[in-house]
Formats: structure tokens, sequence, C-alpha cells
């Protein structure tokens, strides 16, 4: 949608489009909230300053529609086929598809939650290589890392719902 559609679209019409983006409701109350916006860079830094003060709570709520990396996020509804976009460069051969699944239930072990990793544009070898280096990662540390995984994924769908979604997710 444009810049314009997205400042008068009704909020009951865009909540659904921006809870696709990152489902925390803060974030999408902040994001509707400074509307109207004078470009769609003026949106991201709302957005951007607004996923800055994501909290423990807000990650945890956002992870549960996040599919595990190099799993094939299933469904119709917006967030899955964004997942399956943006991890369209993780295709794997049976031998990292495999190192991917240990990967990712080590992590789980180790962090009680779902690997998230901004994946666009990435390949699964660089997937891998973070996730074996962020197993490292103190507990502290790697709350961190998420929050900000999290935030560069919802920034990079609210650009998708400003340049070529329609207003219904």
């Amino acid at each position: 949608m444009d810049l314009e559609l997205f400042n008068q679209a009704p909020e009951d019409d865009l909540r659904p489009a921006l809870q696709a983006c990152c489902d925390v409701p803060d974030w999408v109350a902040a994001v509707l909230a400074g509307r109207p916006y004078d470009d769609e860079s003026a949106v991201l830094r709302a957005a951007d300053d607004a996923a800055r003060r994501f909290t423990a709570a807000d990650v945890e709520r956002a992870l549960a529609a996040h599919p595990r990396i190099g799993e094939r996020a299933e469904g119709e509804h917006k967030e899955a086929a964004w997942s399956r976009k943006e991890q369209a460069g993780v295709s794997t051969d049976d031998a990292t598809a495999r190192e991917l699944a240990e990967g990712n239930r080590a992590y789980e072990d180790r962090f009680g939650r779902v690997f998230l990793i901004c994946a666009s544009g990435r390949s699964a070898e660089e997937i891998l290589a973070a996730l074996r280096q962020r197993l490292d990662n103190d507990p502290e540390a790697e709350a961190a890392v998420v929050a900000d995984e999290l935030r560069k994924i919802a920034l990079l769908r609210l650009e998708r719902v400003l340049t070529t979604e329609e207003v219904s997710a």
C-alpha cells in the first residue's frame, strides 16, 4: 500500500498487516499512533524506535509466529508466506539440513526458545555459522541479539507492507 493509504486506513484494517510484521501489541500501537507520517522513512524510524523497546515478553510472544530456521512455514497466512520468502536462500542439501536441525535443537536446549535470525538474503551456510557462533553467547547477550533480529524482521516486513502489500493480512 502507499503511504497515503497507510496513513488513512482505519486502525482495524491496518492492525492485521502490522501484526503480521511483528505480533507485539505495543509495537503495533506505537506504529499506529504515529500516523500520519510524512514519508516512508518516518514510518520505519517510528517502527524501529518502538522495536528497540521490546521486552522479553514481547520477544517471546513474537517468536511464537516464527518457524525454526530451515523449516518451511505452513499455512496461507501472511506471516507464513513472508517466512517462506525470507528463508528462500536457505535451500539446503541433506547434510546442511541435518546440521541446521541439530543446531536448532542445541539452541533450544541452551536458550529455551527457537533460534531467530533475519534470514533474508543469507545462505544456509551463513545462517548455520551464525547459529553456531550464537550458541557461545551467554543468555543475556543472546536475548539482546534475538530482540535485534526480531526488530530487523519487523522492519523488513513493514517495508513490504509500505511498498507491495495490500491492507489486509
